[in-house]
């Protein structure tokens, strides 16, 4: 399938129940998706902006409660400033504060009723090994850890309410020193020379253990400690057997690009392109706040790596 032509400010790769696909928003226009199933041919321009900015403000988020979130564009269409949004939008944006409402007690009502659902404490590996500490709201349990692009992962808790499940994951980061973020790239990267599956489990379900144990005698109420694996989908199992896949030559942020889509990871893609025969893995992540003109466009690889395949 190839994907439509069209203009479009990207919000990134999401996925449902369905899969992952590209989160799309037209000039002035209703939001809408592009399924980035296997087969899938994806093919784009970057647009810059005003002073060749590539990244643009991706607006604001109003949390209605734990099911309904509003998402307003940027007014004046701004470059982003931190992260995917301008000043002015990131200070009206209600999800900003939902990293700190343990510590600050702040939240709008909307977000207060998403905090006062159960959250789950989650435990996640990385192709190379690297592991996070993570939550995940009741409603999102699974796919949370899917669009992170996890390949391993184990359930530690379960939480009364957002705020409980975030003092838990300071305490781990304090005590155990996992992470709470691992880069979009480099993720991407480690699938390129992933460790085996077993090794990539047995690492996961080690830190497990350890956090189980430092929350079971940490003296915090408003949780219990569960046991439950995650299970690895179909799609992360396609791209860590890809033994012959390389990270992709070009920046999928700028330029012109043609990917024939193989199969998903979080935000990290399997990908063939025209003229090679060679799987390429491509951070799909750096397309969230840029500009896509969609269309019959080419991935023009390096003479080097032309050379070489």
């Amino acid at each position: 399938m190839t994907t439509a032509a069209g203009r479009f400010l990207c919000a990134g790769v999401s996925w449902d129940d369905d899969g992952p696909h590209l989160a799309l928003r037209p000039p002035g226009g209703v939001p809408l998706s592009i399924r980035l199933d296997a087969g899938t041919l994806l093919g784009y321009q970057v647009l810059a902006g005003e002073g060749g900015a590539l990244r643009h403000c991706l607006g604001s988020v109003k949390v209605q409660d734990r099911h309904t979130r509003i998402s307003t564009p940027c007014p004046v269409h701004s470059a982003a400033e931190r992260g995917y949004q301008c000043g002015p939008c990131f200070a009206r944006d209600d999800w900003r504060l939902v990293h700190n409402v343990h510590r600050s007690g702040i939240a709008p009502p909307g977000l207060k009723l998403y905090l006062a659902q159960p959250h789950w404490l989650y435990v996640a590996t990385f192709a190379d090994g690297t592991t996070k500490v993570g939550t995940a709201a009741d409603g999102r349990k699974r796919l949370r850890l899917v669009e992170q692009g996890a390949v391993a992962a184990s359930y530690v808790a379960r939480a009364d309410d957002g705020r409980v499940v975030r003092i838990l994951e300071d305490l781990i980061t304090a005590e155990a020193g996992l992470v709470q973020a691992v880069r979009s790239g480099t993720k991407t990267a480690a699938l390129a020379q992933p460790l085996a599956e077993d090794v990539l489990d047995g690492t996961n379900s080690a830190h497990a253990a350890s956090v189980r144990g430092l929350i079971s005698g940490a003296g915090i109420g408003g949780f219990v400690v569960v046991e439950e694996t995650w299970q690895r989908p179909d799609q992360a199992r396609t791209v860590l057997g890809a033994a012959a896949a390389v990270p992709y030559p070009l920046d999928p942020g700028a330029g012109e690009h043609g990917l024939l889509i193989q199969a998903m990871v979080g935000a990290a893609a399997l990908v063939m392109v025209e003229g090679s025969d060679t799987p390429f893995l491509a951070d799909l992540a750096r397309l969230k706040g840029r500009r896509l003109d969609l269309g019959s466009y080419r991935s023009q690889l390096p003479a080097l790596q032309s050379a070489l395949f």
